[in-house]
């Protein structure tokens, strides 16, 4: 009568190579992930296909050639662009003004290079604005719902009723003194609706993940699943309108200067040149052409940046 063997199982010299060992397997090692392993997310991926898209680099490079010349303008150009000579006034391009002399007497060269800075200042300031206030507020009304989410949306449909354009108008008349600033609060104040919404969408897409859930189940409290799960996996979205609504403030800024509502003639901006070049439309149309073409090109780069994130930072859109 053989016994049950509880033992280690014995094997005869030379066939060591039939019986492989037994060994116990921790439970911790089954769920262990190999760290060091290659392993990407969704920005990771999204970066290897915008590397390699000659829209994404073209963008790139021409808004940093803007940011650079925002920044440090007097590296371009040496010449006041506020310098007033009537004398050269309408003067065509010549070796001391390259693009030609305003009817004012002013060098056209210079107030483009300087023009840039007030209206991708104000750009950058109101898109910021609305990420952040817009996001917030998104963000709250998506991942705790309820009343507070129909008040936030009901809040937010008020403001996404009234025109950008318009609601800026009207508030910017009754300002005894605009500048960047103001004219970027005016811009984020009817700007915000638009991110905030579609922040909410992303909450609700990911709210209900399982990390999210996880998260919760040991011991996370909810505003920190928030801001430490929730929110990463949700701003896809809001890069890629953000990026686009950049080039809009931009558009909208020059718009209210074109219509002396925006920053004051102080301030040099290619909305006011193009304003001022109104008058020498027929006679000399490459004044108005230069801040034109300023203007169109910054709007296009980041419409074109907008785009390319669109594609890379979409997952539906991604071809397996």
């Amino acid at each position: 009568m053989s016994e049950k063997n509880t033992g280690p199982v014995a094997v005869r010299p030379g066939q060591e190579h039939f019986v492989a060992p037994l060994e116990e397997t921790p439970l911790a090692a089954v769920d262990a992930v190999d760290e060091s392993a290659p392993g990407g997310g969704l920005f990771t991926d999204a970066w290897k296909q915008l590397r390699k898209r000659p829209i994404f680099i073209v963008s790139c490079l021409i808004i940093l050639v803007l940011v650079v010349v925002s920044l440090f303008p007097s590296w371009f150009t040496s010449t006041d662009p506020r310098f007033v000579d009537l004398a050269v006034a309408l003067q065509g391009p010549s070796a001391a003004h390259p693009l030609g002399v305003t009817r004012g007497g002013t060098d056209v060269y210079a107030r483009l290079i300087y023009g840039a800075r007030a209206s991708v200042s104000v750009g950058i300031l109101t898109t910021l604005m609305v990420v952040v206030f817009g996001g917030v507020v998104g963000a709250l009304a998506g991942f705790f719902g309820g009343w507070l989410d129909a008040l936030l949306s009901r809040v937010a449909d008020i403001f996404f009723a009234l025109p950008l354009i318009l609601g800026a108008i009207v508030l910017l008349q009754t300002l005894k003194s605009r500048n960047v600033l103001t004219v970027a609060l005016t811009l984020a104040l009817f700007g915000w609706p638009q991110v905030a919404r579609i922040m909410r969408s992303a909450v609700l897409q990911v709210r209900s993940a399982e990390y999210v859930t996880a998260a919760k189940s040991l011991g996370l409290s909810r505003m920190a699943t928030l801001v430490r799960h929730v929110v990463p996996n949700s701003l896809g979205p809001v890069i890629v309108v953000a990026t686009i609504s950049l080039g809009t403030f931009i558009a909208a800024e020059a718009t209210l200067s074109f219509l002396s509502l925006g920053l004051p003639p102080n301030i040099v901006s290619w909305g006011g040149d193009i304003s001022n070049a109104r008058a020498t439309l027929r006679t000399d149309p490459m004044i108005l052409l230069w801040p034109s073409i300023g203007l169109s090109l910054t709007v296009l780069s980041f419409l074109m940046l907008g785009d390319a994130l669109r594609d890379a930072l979409d997952p539906k859109g991604r071809t397996r």
